[in-house]
């Protein structure tokens, strides 16, 4: 490969700050995409949905284990995919080595669940293989075909008042690139970070950032307990 031109550290310092500008503008419409995902309208989801769990059938208010969010996402995993029986899919198996400590999605009222049309025992054997622990379900409905992830990937987001579950956002195809850290899995939902600096629709739960970060060896309860 041709190398590029060799500089001073003068040189490279200025050429760095130069497109630190671009990234600046690029954090900055990243942070008013995510304000504008949290004035969508929500999707009222009416329809009941069941699934398999490590502790049984489980509905789609059950996948939010108490908290006021839940993101799903669709792990292709199951007779007929790439890998089948040993491995997931490669590209979902990627995107499940990159999630992050769900402590902290938990910290903000959110949990995150995989879910795949494999068996139980079939996810367990291999959530174990890979050294995965996050919350893997088996769809056994309309669910995927519901929220158009039943011929690709793809992540969904809810949100709950109570009993009533609501859909509040979706990405898929490349925009599953970016999932895997706290902050990405935060901004796609409908309350986002809830730190204050957001904007944020008047009455949305904010605080300041570090008072809600922690060690995740720590519990920490959240809002809604």
């Amino acid at each position: 490969m041709n190398t590029r031109p060799i500089v001073s550290s003068e040189e490279w310092e200025a050429a760095r700050l130069q497109l630190l500008v671009k990234e600046k503008e690029l954090t900055r419409a990243r942070d008013a995409l995510a304000a504008e995902r949290r004035r969508m309208p929500w999707q009222a989801v009416d329809k009941q949905y069941a699934f398999d769990g490590p502790e049984g059938e489980a509905s789609l208010l059950n996948l939010f284990d108490g908290r006021r969010q839940l993101i799903v996402y669709r792990a292709f995993f199951e007779p007929g995919v790439h890998g089948w029986p040993e491995h997931a899919c490669v590209g979902c198996s990627m995107v499940a080595d990159q999630v992050a400590h769900v402590a902290h999605l938990n910290a903000r009222d959110t949990t995150l669940v995989f879910a795949s049309r494999a068996p139980q025992a079939d996810i367990e054997r291999v959530k174990a293989r890979m050294g995965w622990d996050m919350s893997w379900y088996t769809m056994t409905d309309d669910f995927d075909a519901d929220f158009g992830v039943d011929e690709w990937h793809g992540t969904n987001a809810f949100i709950r008042d109570g009993d009533r579950v609501f859909r509040s956002y979706f990405i898929n195809s490349r925009g599953d690139e970016v999932m895997g850290g706290t902050w990405s899995y935060l901004d796609l939902t409908a309350l986002g970070r809830q730190e204050e600096w957001e904007d944020s629709p008047e009455g949305y739960p904010q605080s300041p950032p570090y008072e809600w970060w922690t060690w995740h060896d720590e519990p920490r309860r959240t809002d809604s307990e």
